[in-house]
């Protein structure tokens, strides 16, 4: 019987980021369904009284180095983003509407965003350079803006965020294998544990 991993996330985090680029493999190797739960890290951290490492000045600069140790362990690329933190709601709200109006398109989506913010080190709180990067990565801006305007969207992203607050989610990533939660992507040999 196969389990699903539920996958809770911002854009915002480089630790989600990692996550990010190993689930997909862990989930074809273990016959799993990986399922997206975008949602808002700062509504998270605002809920539960969390905060990033990395407003802890030693925390933060060993954070990196760990996550820098994490990424040439897996194999990927990641640049430290000079505009960190960035505010996501904007990107968290665009990534709510594409899971629902277009989700044939939604793994496109989050990788060339992921990618803009984890590789490229680009500003996705400025709506200029967003657009930017989604014009060049085939997305209408102007289609995606709209959805970061709309109630619906704005509302399930909110939902989704309080939902993963009464789960006892406090940071991103956190993944979810049944009833079992993890958290941080240093968690992930726990998570294929859970699989097996």
């Amino acid at each position: 019987m196969s389990k699903d991993v539920e996958f809770y996330f911002d854009l915002g985090s480089p630790a989600t980021y990692l996550a990010y680029t190993q689930l997909p493999t862990i989930c074809a190797r273990t016959g799993s369904q990986l399922i997206y739960r975008p949602i808002l890290l700062g509504g998270v951290f605002k809920a539960t009284g969390n905060a990033s490492p990395a407003t802890i000045p030693a925390k933060g600069r060993y954070m990196f180095q760990d996550l820098d140790r994490y990424a040439h362990r897996y194999g990927v690329p990641l640049k430290f983003n000079p505009h960190f933190p960035i505010n996501t709601l904007m990107l968290m709200r665009a990534v709510t509407g594409i899971q629902l109006r277009q989700p044939q398109r939604f793994v496109a989506f989050i990788d060339c965003l992921f990618r803009a913010l984890w590789v490229d080190g680009k500003a996705l709180d400025d709506p200029a350079t967003v657009a930017a990067v989604l014009s060049q990565n085939g997305f209408n801006p102007e289609e995606v803006l709209a959805m970061t305007a709309d109630e619906e969207i704005k509302a399930a992203l909110k939902d989704h965020t309080e939902h993963a607050v009464k789960r006892g989610v406090f940071g991103a990533p956190t993944l979810f294998v049944g009833d079992q939660m993890f958290f941080g992507q240093d968690r992930l040999d726990f998570v294929i544990e859970a699989l097996a």
